[in-house]
Order: structure tokens, then C-alpha cells, then sequence
């Protein structure tokens, strides 16, 4: 069970949208908030990333950046250019006559009602330098996206969207890389302690299992006590909080990608009643799990 792959998959609600944009200096594009997270890949030339709140921050070729909220913000040839509103899914910025930046921009479509802790204890912006040594995959995508789009060889339609969606794991994964100090809190500690890793992979491979405290310890080879403590400092959660919250984002996924009886999504996620299940899914959602799926289909 990979855990981080699984996570991005349960949080992901749709496919992502994304723009080529290729522009010249003199430009500014500024970015509406959005309701899913907001990426921005510089393939060729240079950029000025332009927080709401927050110092300029310069980018370079190869360079990654994640807005997990969808916060509102401008990328610009200079912390001083104009700026304009952009969508780079319905339009072409207007062309100046000095250097060149290409740009891939774009947006996954996640669930924000309930993130899950690997998006929502981000910060709001996420930069990942261009690490060739470091992030060799990361930076091979990306390599292979700026070739892909400014030489538009055919395949291309086919080849773009699959780098896009690696791209959201691959930009994750070189976060946490850049920040797996262990003695930090934070999912960069749980992706890379073995005993938080053990436990949260049995816990997404057997979601409907009894799991108790002393289960997982044991499972992993610890005491219940400095499991339970390991475990808290690193997810930011108690074993059995996580294990519900888990289960809840199952049930989700399971309703949105699936159309199994509620009693069958009620028992692989641990409910012996549908009628429990019932509950404790409008507890967290708001609404009875047969009413979210009926708001997921389309009109």
C-alpha cells in the first residue's frame, strides 16, 4: 500500500484542467482564488511569483509551484509589471516584444470540505526549486512537459494530461523531501518514520478492520504508549481519530467512483450497521451518504 499515492487518489474529485501560456516581457497574470489547488510549472525562461500576502518570490526553468488552497496571486516578468486578470484555460495572455517565459498553469480538482491533513497542514504556497540531483523525477516530468507542449508533436494530447496528473504526487513528494528533518512534526516525519509509515499503510490497506491502539503498535513493533505518542507528533492526530477520519474519505471516494449498495460501502469500511454508517457519514459530511451520491451526478 502506498500511502501518499492513495491519499492523493481519495482526495482527487475530477481530472485537472491546465494551460499552456506562453508569454513575453513586459506581462502580469493574476490568478482568482480557486476552488481546487493551483499549479504553476516554469519550463522555459524566468518568473516573479506574486503572493497576496507575502515577498515576491523569483522562479526559474524547472521550478514547481503549489498553491494546496487555491489562494489568489500573480505571476509576473517583474515584481513591478501591470497586471491582468487570466484564466489559462479559455485564453492567450497578450504578447509583449521582450523575453520569453513558457509556462504550464493549471488546477486540480480536489475535495476541499474535507482535506485531508497531507494538503490541509501545507502552507499556502508551496515552491520546489528545480533539483535535477535531488527530485530526478520530478524534474525529468517537468523536462518533458516543456518539450512536449512548445514542439506539440503528435501524441502530445496523450502524454500532457498523464505528466499533469503524476505531477500533483511528484510535487508532494519533493515537499516533504525538502522538509524531513525527524524531529519535525508534520507528514514530511510520517512519510519517513518506519513505524508511522507500517501503521498508516495497514491502516489504508484494511480500512475496515478493528483496529485498536495496541493492534497497530503491535503491528509495527512498539509499545501502545510510545506508538500512540510517535504516531500523534508525526499525523497530527491520534491512531483511532485518523482511522475514522480515513474511513469517512473511503466512504466518499467509494460513493463518488463507485455504485455499490450503502450496505456494502458501510461494511468495507467497518460498519456492521448501514444505519450507524448512515449516521456517523452525516455526522462529517452533512448529509446521508445516498444524498451525496445523488449530488455527485450530474443534472
Amino acid at each position: 500500500m502506498d500511502v501518499l499515492a492513495d491519499v492523493v487518489a481519495a482526495m482527487r474529485t475530477g481530472p485537472a484542467t491546465s494551460g499552456r501560456t506562453d508569454v513575453r516581457g513586459p506581462w502580469g497574470l493574476r490568478f482568482v482564488h480557486s476552488f481546487g489547488a493551483t499549479f504553476h510549472l516554469i519550463l522555459q525562461g524566468t518568473a516573479w511569483l506574486l503572493p497576496t500576502d507575502g515577498d515576491p518570490i523569483p522562479l526559474g526553468p524547472g521550478d514547481a509551484v503549489l498553491l494546496p488552497r487555491g489562494a489568489e496571486h500573480a505571476l509576473a516578468d517583474h515584481p513591478d509589471s501591470p497586471l491582468v486578470d487570466f484564466d489559462p484555460s479559455v485564453e492567450e495572455p497578450q504578447q509583449g516584444q521582450g523575453a520569453r517565459s513558457l509556462l504550464l498553469c493549471g488546477t486540480y480538482r480536489l475535495d476541499r470540505e474535507r482535506p485531508h491533513p497531507v494538503l490541509s497542514r501545507l502552507p499556502d504556497v508551496v515552491v520546489v526549486p528545480a533539483s535535477p540531483a535531488r527530485h530526478r523525477s520530478l524534474h525529468t516530468a517537468i523536462s518533458i512537459l516543456g518539450e512536449e507542449l512548445d514542439a506539440q508533436r503528435p501524441g502530445a494530447a496523450a502524454v500532457v494530461p498523464a505528466l499533469v496528473d503524476a505531477l500533483l504526487v511528484l510535487i508532494l513528494r519533493a515537499w516533504f523531501e525538502n522538509n524531513d528533518c525527524p524531529t519535525d512534526r508534520g507528514w514530511a516525519r510520517a512519510l519517513t518514520d518506519p513505524a508511522v509509515v507500517q501503521s498508516l499503510e495497514l491502516i489504508h490497506e484494511q480500512p475496515g478492520a478493528a483496529w485498536t491502539v495496541a493492534d497497530l503498535a503491535s503491528g509495527v513493533g512498539l509499545s501502545r504508549a510510545a506508538f500512540a505518542r510517535r504516531f500523534t507528533e508525526a499525523v497530527g492526530e491520534p491512531p483511532l481519530t485518523y482511522l475514522s477520519r480515513w474511513r469517512m474519505t473511503t466512504a466518499a471516494r467509494l460513493l463518488r467512483d463507485h455504485d455499490r449498495p450503502l450496505a456494502a460501502v458501510a461494511k468495507e469500511i467497518g460498519y456492521t450497521s448501514e444505519f450507524a454508517f448512515a449516521k456517523a457519514f452525516k455526522r462529517d459530511f452533512g448529509v446521508p451518504p445516498g444524498t451525496y451520491r445523488k449530488q455527485l451526478i450530474p443534472a
